[in-house]
């Protein structure tokens, strides 16, 4: 493994950077993830992978901490995933999600500039960019219009990544990914928690699951399908951006008739919406059109909607069993 190529994973403990670590972990990379000095920090999705990662001390906020781990680990390729990224988080927590998920990418991309320019960056750029939308579907030319602090502060992040390819002809891409879920999606995101409602409600532990607007439409997918989007983006002879989903949309409606459905319930009879989950600014609709990567990446999607609200019910269920014999006690 002399030869094998270097990737540097910020944000490997959440669910794309684990996913990706898998991913590069089996086209033999040496797989370097930074991690924050955290009290709390959590490990969970990688506890499986720990013994074939490096794991190293940065901060997006400490832009000396970054250039020395890019001095210390040579990566061939930067996949930058950390990020405040919990839309409602960034209404209450506006100026810490600008840091991190604005200002931190510029720490990155300079870091990197100071170091060694012809390291590969890849940025996670969001669907929420595209906010109140101009068009539908949305491709890699339709206009931005965000609608939360988090949209704004990946607006900036996707355009310092532009500009740092532009103005330092760097090798540096922006992934516009919409949604995209699995049984490692965070347990605020709404897919996660109707997934996990269902379940508990089927096994005994719950009676009934609150959630906000459940009309708005949105582009889900399956997380570790979008990964290798990521991948094939740095392997590209020229970087560019790509709009990653799936080009259908659903609403948390749908997503809970098939999640109630598969543990042989209705959701209508323990769905109940509460005014104080809603947004300020509300995203009614996000629709992919993610023909560009299909013709330039050779990438699709493979997992249907059905499909995916399966089998996050399904692992929901387990992680209940599991549990339940400690629920008793």
């Amino acid at each position: 493994m002399a030869n094998a190529r270097t990737a540097l994973i910020t944000g490997i403990t959440g669910q794309d950077g684990s996913y990706l670590a898998e991913l590069l972990l089996a086209k033999r990379y040496r797989v370097v993830g930074m991690v924050r000095r955290a009290s709390t920090e959590n490990f969970e999705r990688i506890a499986h992978l720990v013994d074939q990662l490096e794991l190293r001390q940065a901060d997006l906020l400490d832009q000396l901490s970054l250039v020395n781990l890019v001095q210390d680990v040579r990566p061939d390729e930067v996949y930058n995933l950390a990020a405040q990224s919990f839309v409602p988080t960034s209404f209450s927590q506006p100026l810490l999600t600008a840091e991190f998920t604005a200002l931190g990418v510029t720490r990155v991309l300079e870091a990197i500039r100071l170091v060694d320019p012809k390291i590969r960056f890849y940025q996670a750029s969001s669907s929420e960019m595209f906010g109140r939308v101009r068009a539908t579907p949305q491709n890699e030319l339709t206009p931005f219009y965000p609608r939360s602090p988090y949209g704004v502060a990946k607006l900036y992040a996707h355009w310092i990544t532009v500009n740092y390819r532009e103005s330092y002809g760097m090798f540096a891409c922006s992934g516009i990914l919409f949604n995209h879920e699995s049984p490692r999606r965070g347990r605020e995101f709404v897919t996660r928690k109707i997934a996990e409602g269902a379940a508990r409600i089927a096994l005994g532990q719950a009676s009934h699951l609150e959630l906000g607007n459940v009309d708005s439409m949105r582009d889900w997918g399956y997380a570790p399908e979008y990964v290798d989007a990521m991948w094939r983006m740095l392997q590209q002879d020229q970087p560019d951006d790509f709009v990653v989903g799936t080009g259908r949309h659903h609403t948390p409606r749908e997503f809970c008739e098939l999640a109630f459905s598969r543990v042989g319930l209705d959701y209508r009879a323990h769905v109940r919406t509460d005014p104080k989950l809603l947004r300020p600014a509300e995203v009614d609709t996000l629709l992919a059109d993610p023909t560009k990567a299909r013709e330039k990446l050779g990438w699709e999607p493979r997992t249907t909607f059905r499909e995916l609200v399966e089998l996050m019910v399904d692992a929901e269920l387990e992680r209940g069993r599991k549990s339940a014999p400690a629920a008793r006690n």
